[in-house]
């Protein structure tokens, strides 16, 4: 692996793992009673994540550039592509592991917000006054009897977690799969590189009428006592074990989406 395959994987795995702490936010934000203000602060980490996906897709559209025509050009994309899809799923294994520790720190972050209301003291604060103190002091692995909410199948829909697994694949191959269509056929490679919303836009609908809305439900519904808090935790659970399902289900659909890909392409 060269360096700058090792540099995107990297950008990959800081994107799935932002991703998978954003569970552990509703965590937080049920414990202080502030959910809107737990997403707000949530943006900031947002921010970092939009970021390395905007520098992802030229360096991994330039590394795509490069190969084309050379001899097994293809072959060795394709082990690339399959090494980023294992970042994406190292990230959310590792992103689980954090969201103990994660809901911890965001929780202080939270109730400091409350009294500066100030985003640059709160990060000066994390920094340089005791939060990486706080940090180590908070460390946690995840309980035994969190992870045990496995069995607790009634804590989120089965439809619900299924479509969280479908979402999280098409959403992690969607540009991986518009770039490796270029790679299949070079000749509309510069549309297939445009058309990775076919694949992501079927993610983000399903993620924004189905899953999200349950989420939000839930999380009120804690708020308000009909739901308890260890039955939330076991929806989390369940809502990372998928996606880290989905993450390895886009390794069997990175190849037939970008076949998909190439055939609209030339129909276009």
């Amino acid at each position: 692996m060269d360096r700058q395959l090792l540099f995107i994987c990297f950008l990959t795995f800081v994107i799935h793992l932002i991703g998978t702490l954003a569970y552990s936010v509703r965590i937080a934000g049920i414990r202080t009673r502030r959910i809107a203000v737990s997403l707000a602060l949530f943006s900031i980490l947002v921010l970092v994540s939009r970021t390395s996906n905007s520098f992802l897709g030229p360096f991994l559209a330039k590394r795509v550039e490069s190969s084309i025509g050379m001899p097994s050009s293809g072959v060795g994309l394709l082990d690339d592509f399959r090494w980023l899809l294992i970042s994406a799923s190292l990230a959310t294994i590792v992103g689980a592991i954090l969201i103990p520790t994660f809901q911890r720190v965001f929780s202080r972050a939270v109730l400091h917000f409350q009294i500066h209301r100030s985003v640059p003291k709160l990060i000066l604060h994390g920094f340089f006054k005791g939060g990486l103190s706080y940090l180590k002091d908070n460390a946690s692995m995840p309980r035994t009897a969190n992870i045990a909410g496995l069995r607790d199948t009634k804590s989120v829909s089965l439809s619900v977690t299924l479509l969280n697994v479908l979402a999280t694949a098409l959403w992690t191959v969607g540009v991986f799969a518009a770039l490796y269509a270029g790679v299949l056929d070079p000749s509309v490679r510069v549309t297939s590189s445009t058309l990775s919303s076919i694949i992501n836009g079927g993610a983000t609908v399903m993620m924004a009428v189905f899953i999200d809305p349950h989420m939000s439900g839930m999380t009120d519904d804690v708020i308000e006592g009909k739901v308890s808090e260890t039955q939330f935790r076991g929806a989390v659970v369940w809502l990372v074990v998928s996606r880290l399902s989905g993450t390895l289900l886009a390794q069997v659909l990175l190849v037939p989406s970008a076949l998909l890909i190439t055939v609209v392409a030339k129909a276009i």
